[in-house]
């Protein structure tokens, strides 16, 4: 019998609420949005579902500005591997903006792949003082 293949979904993306790394609860989507203002624990990011996959491993890369450690020096991206532990696996990929805020500005891309393609690729951006920000409220048509 042929193997079925991975069906990936994102299923949403945007600004998010806390979340608990420790949980196996993934954070609630508060905003869909790619504008996200650069404020101390705003949480953003996206939740990816992947069936047909167990056993994997999926490679995952935040790739952010010019983000400084304690020493001063630039940041490589953040990357890591997970392991795609059921046939419907939903997996949150985000971070929070931690002081300094200035350093944190621009362009965010965070990617998911498997088997050496990407399956998920959203850019965020992140800015400081106003901007017009176009938000979608979570079932936005209750909100009357």
């Amino acid at each position: 019998m042929a193997k079925k293949k991975p069906v990936i979904k994102m299923q949403t993306y945007g600004i998010y609420s806390h979340w608990d790394a420790k949980s196996k609860e993934l954070p609630k989507v508060s905003a869909f949005t790619t504008d996200i203002p650069a404020e101390i624990d705003i949480e953003f990011g996206f939740v990816v579902n992947v069936k047909h996959a167990r056993g994997k491993k999926a490679l995952y890369c935040i790739d952010h500005p010019q983000v400084h450690n304690k020493a001063g020096e630039a940041c490589a991206p953040f990357t890591g591997e997970v392991h795609i532990t059921n046939n419907d696996w939903s997996f949150y990929l985000g971070d929070t903006i931690w002081a300094p805020i200035e350093d944190k500005c621009g362009p965010w891309r965070m990617t998911l792949s498997l088997d050496g393609h990407i399956i998920a690729d959203k850019t965020f951006h992140v800015f400081l003082g106003e901007h017009p920000v176009t938000t979608k409220p979570r079932f936005s048509y209750l909100s009357d």
